[in-house]
């Protein structure tokens, strides 16, 4: 090994030196099968373009690429490793052929050479599939433009051709390029590392530079159709990187650096297209940017050692996973000592895809030639035939597992790298992993931001909006917006739409400024609250002073003092009265159609039977006294015909009618939800939705009622003493009267869970006074003044009434 390293030593000193042109093949190994190789190992142009000057580039003219002579050591020191390995092409020995393609001027010569045969002739045929040319693969190129030239002439032959850095889209295309496969991910994965990246540390507003040339522009195109689908990162700018001659267009660029507000820059260009520009942002003095690079130029060590860089902001890039190689050479003695730092630190990363490739093809050879653990099966190698096998190679290589996907490449890590500028460490430091597979970037490690406090910088166009707020897009980037408040009854969805917000559920509800929606809250009686013990106590007043008024008037049935309150009418009044005092906890609850069923049809026909008795009840009154003698006929047909249980019947049927009317109009018989409209966040929990319509029916035909029966007991207050109710009546229909129209206004401007409260409350009420205030002071009398409830002071009295009145 220490002899090899020697060797490598003296060739990269000897390429170093100035000289003459060299042949075809710098570098050469003879063996059974020959691989070649295509690296620049001389790139950056010593004096003026070939293009000012016309003429032809040769090697000479460009200075030595130190990052190319690493990767053809890799070349080199996998062939011979495997030549040294007994269980892989047992019996064959491996060569290569490895030329220098100058960056990319000199890449068709040596493709010609490599595919001829020994005698340099490269035969023009119908059918090449028996042709069998000088090399069974070749390695390389590494940029994208000098391997699409050269795949273009190995398509012809299906010469396997298996690139080790260019990344362009194009070549995945197998229908032009079939023979081409590749040791590192497409452009189309190095593109989504950097877009996750950006997602990462949220910057959505960047500027994107190209070179003029097809990487640039084919790499900024994947990135705006990457962008596109995603609508988070918009870009402020895009500009082609101007030719270094044309100084007053770099100098435009630069300015408009300056101004803009992003503060990240995506540069897509080769690395020998980038120094005249670095150069002119150090002059221009603009720092603070954190720049993005591609694979192209992402661990280019000669722009890493340009003077002041690490002023101009925070370098980050997109290169292939460094796997170290054991076994290679780190450092060399004398003249090329200066690129130890650079052979280790840099070229390793892209040294595994060299390495890998070569491997490939071993293995694809190794399945070809039907090899055993101790020979192999000798005969011609044909390139489609082995093209066939390289497809279908899987291996683990350093602990990397080694296949081609459908296009042909390799899912291998990607790394997110920062520009270190302490070179006693890894000048490109792994901040982040990218998995292609996966399509997922995992952090690794922490970033050095330029700024003062370590903080991640700030390239947006506006600031993210707070949870609940809606952006209102300003101009024609998604990006740059302003943020609103989300109204009440919708909330902030990001995942559907991040400019509108969206409405909540029927069932939600939301305070305004809203990420979710809550539920709302149901709004019905519950035993709990203050109104439904106040109005059940009511009930239960009403109810026990109902019963006792029933014993009473039961016990004291022949009495003419209940025969003057109405005798066995009383008991159509209060057996009523003391069902619906019972029944009220059927108003707290949810509403169901049972609880339904009784609110909206028994209580109302209670109310009607109680309140109808009354108005005839003070009818009868009146007809007694006043029109016995006048209308004798009439009086007589009321009594044989029952008249007062008639009417009572009468106007019991006609509020049934209303009631079953109502009920039958109604699309549902089901309770029903509504949104209160003064609280959206409450829903009010009713019985069919044409309850309040039927509540007003019920309301105005009670309401009815008791003006006729305040109309009659008026009419009568000048009835004898123990006849006269009509006080009593009075008050009962008066107090009638005014909860009924009070409810009723009520409900025509109100729609909330009140209407239910007051409904229940304004029906107690009106028990309560029918059952108080006509039936309670004929108990009191009964009761504390039994001297009054005889017949004769009945007689006394009505005799005492006709004398005033004659």
């Amino acid at each position: 090994m220490r002899l090899q390293v020697r060797r490598l030593c003296l060739l990269l000193f000897l390429l170093w030196v100035p000289g003459e042109p060299m042949e075809n093949s710098d570098f050469y190994l003879a063996g059974d099968f020959l691989l070649g190789g295509l690296f620049t190992l001389h790139a950056n142009m010593k004096s003026t373009s070939p293009v000012d000057n016309l003429q032809v580039p040769t090697c000479r003219k460009f200075t030595m690429k130190v990052v190319g002579y690493n990767l053809m050591q890799a070349m080199r020191f996998a062939v011979e490793e495997i030549n040294n390995l007994s269980s892989l092409l047992p019996g064959v020995r491996l060569g290569y052929e490895i030329v220098d393609i100058c960056y990319m001027f000199n890449n068709i010569q040596p493709v010609l050479y490599l595919l001829a045969q020994e005698d340099y002739f490269l035969p023009i045929l119908k059918n090449y599939d028996r042709y069998v040319p000088r090399v069974v693969a070749i390695i390389g190129p590494d940029n994208s433009e000098a391997a699409k030239t050269v795949a273009n002439f190995l398509s012809m032959l299906l010469l396997p051709h298996v690139s080790y850095s260019a990344i362009t889209e194009e070549l995945r295309d197998k229908t032009r390029y079939p023979a081409t496969l590749r040791s590192i991910p497409s452009a189309t994965h190095h593109i989504e590392a950097m877009v996750q990246l950006m997602l990462h540390f949220r910057w959505n507003w960047i500027v994107v530079l190209t070179s003029n040339d097809d990487y640039g522009r084919e790499n900024s195109q994947l990135l705006t159709q990457r962008l596109a689908r995603g609508g988070d990162i918009c870009v402020a700018f895009q500009e082609v990187l101007p030719a270094p001659a044309c100084a007053p267009r770099l100098d435009a660029v630069l300015d408009k650096l300056r101004r803009s507000t992003a503060r990240v820059v995506v540069v897509f260009s080769p690395e020998v297209a980038l120094h005249d520009f670095f150069r002119a942002v150090l002059r221009a003095r603009l720092t603070g940017a954190v720049w993005i690079a591609s694979e192209s130029w992402a661990i280019d060590p000669e722009l890493h050692g340009l003077d002041g860089l690490r002023r101009c902001g925070t370098f980050l890039g997109v290169t292939i996973r460094g796997v170290p190689v054991p076994g290679e050479c780190d450092t060399c003695p004398w003249k090329t000592a200066s690129y130890g730092d650079v052979l280790t630190l840099s070229g390793e990363r892209v040294v595994f895809s060299v390495y890998a490739a070569v491997y490939a093809v071993a293995h694809a050879l190794h399945r070809l030639l039907g090899c055993n653990r101790t020979a192999c099966a000798p005969g011609p190698v044909r390139p489609w035939q082995l093209l066939r096998e390289l497809w279908d190679v899987n291996f683990t290589l350093l602990n990397s597992q080694i296949f081609f996907d459908q296009q042909g490449d390799m899912p291998l890590y990607l790394d997110i790298i920062q520009w270190q500028w302490d070179l006693s460490q890894n000048p490109f430091k792994s901040v982040a992993l990218y998995s292609p597979r996966q399509q997922q970037l995992v952090p690794i490690g922490n970033v050095s931001w330029h700024t003062g406090d370590n903080s991640v910088p700030v390239s947006m166009c506006s600031k993210s909006c707070l949870p609940g707020q809606k952006k209102k897009a300003i101009g024609l980037h998604p990006c740059c917006f302003e943020c609103h408040d989300c109204p009440p009854g919708t909330f902030y969805n990001q995942t559907a739409d991040e400019f509108d917000c969206q409405p909540c559920p029927s069932t939600m509800w939301s305070r305004g400024n809203a990420a979710s929606c809550f539920r709302r809250r149901l709004a019905f009686l519950q035993w709990h609250e203050a109104s439904t013990i106040i109005v059940v106590l009511l009930a239960a007043l009403g109810f026990f002073s109902t019963l006792a008024i029933l014993v009473v008037f039961w016990r004291h049935f022949r009495t003419p003092m209940v025969r003057s309150a109405g005798g066995p009418m009383c008991f159509v009044m209060l057996a009523p009265l003391l069902l619906a005092f019972g029944m009220v906890p059927v108003y707290v609850g949810p509403p169901t159609v049972f609880t339904c069923l009784w609110r909206q049809a028994f209580f109302t026909l209670c109310f009607t039977v109680c309140i109808s008795c009354v108005a005839v009840r003070s009818f009868q009154i009146v007809c007694i006294f006043q029109m016995a003698s006048r209308l004798p006929r009439a009086y007589g047909l009321w009594v044989r015909c029952h008249g007062a249980y008639v009417s009572v019947a009468f106007m019991t049927a006609i509020k049934a009618a209303l009631v079953a009317g109502n009920m039958l109009a109604a699309p549902t018989i089901d309770p029903t939800s509504h949104t209160d409209p003064e609280d959206p966040s409450v829903t009010i929990v009713s019985c069919h939705p044409n309850y309040r319509l039927g509540l007003l029916l019920n309301t105005s035909m009670d309401v009815l009622l008791s003006v006729v029966g305040f109309s009659f007991a008026y009419m009568g207050k000048g009835l004898p003493m123990s006849y006269n109710e009509a006080k009593f009546i009075t008050f009962c229909m008066a107090f009638s009267f005014t909860t009924s129209v009070s409810l009723c206004t009520f409900m025509a401007v109100h729609n909330g869970v009140l209407v239910t409260i007051l409904d229940l409350l304004v029906t107690v009420l009106n028990f309560l006074a029918i059952s108080l205030g006509y039936f309670g002071p004929k108990c009191y009398l009964i009761l504390f003044y039994p001297e009054r409830n005889t017949p004769a002071y009945f007689n006394s009295m009505i005799q005492g009434y006709t004398m005033r009145m004659d």
